[in-house]
């Protein structure tokens, strides 16, 4: 192995769907909308929001162009406050990197994170960050993976990839040759997708992974 590529959401920071859902309430107040109406259109249209222009989703549901600012801004404001590592995983990637593994990241994310990325304590950890909505490609597209590997510079055999199983990323990653890692919740016993059940091997904890290279 050579090269380590890490998912970002529920992987390398805990996803929390609570402060997810407070943000949508707040994003839909100000649209004047229903919340749970809202919550199953925004829902709806992630792979676009993912795929392309946040601007434009905020449109699509309503957004006028003097309200527009506010709404990028509790979006940025909201991935700040959840922009936590998860615990160990500054101390693996700075461990890994002294061990000499090229480090790469696969987020399937809206445009607020990369955006924002230079802010979190993930800034220069990385040889190579690919966003979803940056390269309008998301897991499991082959395409995304062989993006990062082509930054990396490595092959993939020589590549591990560590997610916590949504968008079929493990399969999607062993599809194109590299070896597909599960990383769990310390309290969970299967993940929350379905096409992950079962999947070995597994860890629960960041600093697991140098156990496995």
């Amino acid at each position: 192995m050579r090269a380590v590529i890490f998912d970002l959401w529920d992987t390398l920071v805990l996803y929390d769907i609570e402060h997810s859902r407070a943000t949508e309430r707040r994003i839909a107040e100000r649209l004047g909308a229903d919340p749970d109406r809202f919550h199953r259109v925004w829902r709806e249209s992630r792979s676009e929001r993912d795929g392309g222009s946040l601007e434009d989703s905020f449109r699509s549901v309503g957004a006028t162009d003097e309200l527009l600012p506010e709404l990028l801004d509790l979006r940025r404001n909201a991935f700040r406050e959840v922009a936590v590592p998860r615990e160990g995983a500054l101390e693996t990637l700075r461990e890994l990197r002294e061990r000499g593994f090229r480090l790469g990241m696969i987020s399937v994310c809206s445009e607020e994170v990369p955006e924002l990325w230079e802010e979190t304590p993930f800034a220069g950890l990385f040889d190579a960050t690919v966003f979803s909505c940056s390269v309008g490609l998301r897991k499991p597209d082959p395409a995304i993976y062989r993006l990062a590997l082509e930054e990396l510079g490595v092959d993939p055999s020589d590549a591990l990839f560590v997610g916590d199983g949504a968008n079929d990323e493990l399969a999607g990653a062993e599809r194109v040759g590299m070896r597909a890692v599960l990383i769990l919740r310390p309290d969970q016993d299967e993940p929350y997708w379905e096409e992950a059940h079962g999947w070995q091997p597994r860890i629960t904890s960041i600093p697991e992974v140098l156990e496995l290279l």
